[in-house]
């Protein structure tokens, strides 16, 4: 086989697209010179095969060029969610161990917040930031990283901790060279580019999220191993959307669910103004799709809506045909991995039809950085390991998702880990105990609320709601602060102080699909 590189395609097709962006294209033979002079400069400034660096900024096409530099440098590479505070930023920094930040000038609030002292590789990859050098300079002039240096890196990705804080996933570096067809990266990209038709080199790649999630990321850097432009946006716009497919002609494309309820929400007429013939295969996936939205979608775009489940820690994962689906309403698939359904407290494996919490057997090694507790505790005595969703297995071995894995809220197909909120809320004078949870929301899926019990002598009203809810957002990412807050006199605690979130949200919960995230 041979090796699966953006390299391979900028000599074979020099001058196609490889990045389209806001009335920019990108060649690949921009994308490989760019990222392999990159790559020397980071390699000029120090960092070697398993060097950290941090991606700091919106989606722009030098994100990518910056991804491919770590990626063919062996480093390990984290992207930051733009929408972080400061002190959310530098908790991640700091745990990463990064001695290398590339970040934009669109953050230039976050940047001034943070302290760099330990960072001494600082590049501006679009404008100016104080003490950054910038990206365009450093790379003029800088000749590529010699191709026998080239080897594989990995994206570090930071999902939830058991304190609340946010843990970096962290996966074994493959050996080889870069672009060898054996490691993980190229597998994965295999394994995208045999959905349904296939990814080929004249194919056109969709992708409306943020590349600081999981998903965009890894699918449209596969995307580019398999010769397909990927099509990149600031921000998902329903209407946009559709006028990107007919304008790119595009072929496939990833969204989450509550993409397609804002797409169907756009009046008959206008929806089928678009020419969307040119679509061969969508993905979706982040939360599960509620089953009338998916067969709204059906109806819409045809038989080629796909499905898959998995996380970042990559540990297992299932995948649907929309064929499948229709006969399976609801599934996210058949499990590529060994799967099995486990009684919650005897620990003992259940049968089809019950339900339990999911996990899996086999899939690639990781841990969490820096938190070796948890990463044993997601895996039994069997060496089976779990992301703590709750489902069951069907007679023909097909997959449910029938609870959230724990306290977690998906909203919009972001996931929001409720303690961080929490523990801030907890903080202020006037509020004695406190619980955030997601309630059902009709656009995103779930909607973050908080259920505060008041210190005594305060007064649960709209006053204190919106008091808390600017007092959260002082602190922390709006996304992952309430919209809204109830008051209640006592929050369903056991003796030794277990809150049980479950009882909480069936209050919200009653008469919804529980699917419905």
């Amino acid at each position: 086989m041979e090796p699966l590189t953006p390299h391979v395609h900028a000599q074979r097709t020099p001058d196609a697209p490889a990045v389209l962006m806001s009335g920019t294209s990108v060649t690949f033979a921009e994308l490989d010179d760019r990222s392999a002079r990159l790559a020397g400069a980071l390699r000029a400034r120090g960092l070697s095969r398993g060097g950290r660096i941090v991606l700091l900024m919106e989606n722009h096409p030098v994100f990518l060029d910056a991804a491919w530099a770590a990626q063919r440098s062996g480093l390990r590479y984290t992207a930051v969610n733009s929408h972080l505070h400061p002190a959310e930023a530098q908790y991640i920094l700091d745990d990463c161990g990064a001695t290398a930040l590339i970040a934009s000038e669109a953050m230039a609030k976050v940047v001034a917040g943070l302290d760099l002292s330990r960072v001494p590789v600082r590049l501006c990859a679009v404008g100016n930031l104080p003490g950054f050098e910038r990206l365009d300079e450093a790379v003029t002039g800088q000749p590529p990283l010699p191709e026998p240096e080239e080897s594989e890196g990995r994206e570090m990705l930071y999902s939830s901790g058991t304190t609340g804080r946010p843990k970096g996933v962290r996966k074994e570096l493959p050996d080889g060279p870069f672009g060898d067809p054996t490691a993980a990266p190229a597998v994965i990209a295999r394994g995208i580019g045999m959905q349904a038709e296939g990814v080929r080199p004249a194919d056109v790649f969709l992708s409306p999220a943020p590349l600081y999630h999981a998903a965009p990321l890894v699918y449209s850097m596969s995307m580019h191993r398999l010769g397909a432009t990927v099509v990149l946006v600031d921000r998902f716009d329903p209407r946009d959307c559709l006028e990107l497919i007919e304008r790119h002609r595009v072929t496939h494309a990833q969204f989450v669910p509550t993409m397609f309820v804002r797409m169907l929400r756009l009046p008959r007429e206008e929806r089928e103004r678009y020419d969307l013939s040119s679509l061969k295969v969508v993905v979706h996936t982040g939360a599960p799709c509620p089953v009338a939205v998916k067969r709204q979608m059906l109806d819409w775009w045809g038989p080629i809506i796909h499905e898959y489940y998995s996380g970042t820690e990559d540990i297992g994962n299932s995948a649907i045909t929309p064929q499948e689906w229709l006969t399976h309403p609801g599934s996210v698939g058949r499990p590529a991995t060994e799967c099995h359904i486990v009684d919650e407290r005897s620990g003992e494996e259940l049968p089809p039809g019950r339900e339990g919490v999911v996990y899996f057997a086999g899939g690639r090694p990781f841990t969490y950085h820096n938190d070796p507790a948890k990463t044993e505790s997601v895996t039994d005595h069997r060496g089976w390991r779990t992301l703590g969703d709750i489902g069951r297995l069907d007679e023909d071995g097909y997959l449910y998702l029938t609870d959230r894995r724990a306290h977690v809220i998906i909203s919009g197909g972001v996931n929001i880990y409720p303690q961080e909120a929490e523990n801030v809320l907890a903080g202020h004078r006037a509020v004695a105990d406190v619980a955030v949870i997601g309630v059902p929301d009709p656009e995103m899926g779930e909607a973050v609320k908080a259920v505060v019990q008041p210190a005594e002598g305060a007064v649960g009203g709209p006053e204190l709601a919106v008091e808390l809810i600017a007092y959260c957002r002082a602190e922390l990412a709006s996304y992952k602060c309430p919209r809204s807050v109830d008051f209640t006199d006592d929050l369903p605690r056991d003796p030794n102080g277990k809150l049980y979130k479950r009882r909480l949200r069936e209050r919200y919960w009653q008469g919804h699909d529980s699917r419905v995230i």
